[in-house]
């Protein structure tokens, strides 16, 4: 399991608790090497190059050849993709090669196959040139490669021409040119998800969620309070998407309602562990049993995730609730009704306690450090 934030805590213990041994690569976030079902912890390296050549010796030196890789990002996601045959020769894996995956990766692409698909998304213009569009607008990259104040960011809002032109210079400094978007910004806070697990083009396990809390609450990291519901709106275009890429693995799909035309627009495709993948897991979304089975050649029967199941990051989601609630968005009586069962918390288990205790602490410790 490479990655070891809240998302690669879900993984660990969904196959942990089946008696499933996981490894787990620790990329500095330690949350999920806490948990009683990591059986070891190994540190992953920063370079490209000596990732992957960690990943071979785990199958020669180590023994794991025939154990199944899960990424829980988009850039170990990349890696594999890029070497999927080699890395097919020794393991399992849950990612689609690079001619697929790379659609889901660059966000030039995702939009690019969105519009031949008659997907609507943000409209884009040329690199530093607001072009047609209407202020204020967002920069941000087509994919993340390395971690820097631009990349780290979930977006740069611009105002005027003028900032445009500053942030646009800043983060050409930062990353090539060719990857900096300017996109228009969708107004409003309605953002939802579809995400599946996917066997040749076609979803085997789904679920559609609302995403009502992000932290943070404008330009979020990751979703804190989340919520399954029907939105046919999305469904159908996600499953043409899926379909067009012969898609095989994990993926989430990102949509934003924009007010101004009622349309849900596509704005991001997660080809890879999604953040609150362990909301159905005891309402038939397992996901990452589900995938594991499916990389071992085992059938798995369709399923929905049924509405109404909650997903809650706790501790962020009090930090983003108490955002909201100064800005007059939120009141205490509205946040607590969220908080209502069926609740899927993403950290803490009674079964599990450790990485709960030392959760809030890590993320402090991370903050003051960067």
């Amino acid at each position: 399991m490479i990655g070891s934030d809240y998302r690669g805590l879900g993984v660990v213990r969904s196959l942990g608790r089946r008696g499933v041994p996981v490894w787990v690569l620790d990329d500095g976030h330690v949350l999920a090497t806490l948990s009683r079902y990591s059986r070891r912890t190994l540190p992953w390296p920063d370079d490209p190059a000596a990732q992957l050549r960690l990943l071979l010796s785990l199958a020669g030196q180590h023994g794991l050849a025939g154990w199944t890789l899960f990424p829980t990002g988009d850039e170990t996601a990349a890696l594999i993709a890029r070497h999927h045959d080699l890395l097919a020769a020794r393991f399992l894996l849950t990612t689609p090669p690079w001619d697929t995956l790379r659609i889901a990766h660059d966000k030039r692409l995702t939009y690019a196959r969105a519009a031949e698909l008659g997907i609507p998304h943000p409209r884009l213009a040329r690199p530093g040139d607001a072009g047609d569009l209407t202020f204020p607008l967002i920069l941000k990259p087509a994919w993340k490669e390395t971690l820097n104040a631009f990349t780290q960011a979930k977006a740069w809002e611009v105002a005027n021409p003028a900032e445009l032109a500053a942030r646009y210079a800043e983060a050409a400094r930062l990353v090539d040119p060719e990857r900096i978007l300017v996109q228009e910004l969708i107004p409003g806070g309605d953002q939802y998800s579809y995400a599946a697990l996917v066997r040749q083009g076609r979803p085997v396990v789904e679920v559609v969620a609302r995403r009502v809390r992000q932290y943070p609450p404008e330009f979020g990291f990751f979703s804190t309070f989340v919520e399954s519901i029907e939105r046919p709106e999305i469904e159908q275009p996600s499953r043409d998407f899926l379909r067009s890429l012969d898609y095989d693995g994990l993926i989430e799909l990102e949509y934003k309602r924009d007010p101004r035309d009622g349309r849900y627009k596509l704005l991001d495709a997660n080809p890879r562990v999604w953040g609150w993948h362990t909301l159905g897991r005891r309402a038939g979304g397992d996901f990452p049993w589900l995938a594991f089975r499916q990389a071992r050649g085992e059938s798995v029967a369709p399923a929905r995730v049924p509405p109404g199941r909650r997903w809650l990051y706790a501790a962020p989601d009090a930090l983003a609730a108490l955002a909201l609630w100064r800005r007059g968005r939120l009141s205490l009586a509205r946040y607590l009704r969220t908080l209502r069962p069926p609740l899927q918390e993403a950290v803490f288990t009674a079964a599990d306690p450790l990485p709960a205790l030392l959760d809030l602490p890590l993320a402090l410790k991370r903050r003051l450090s960067g």
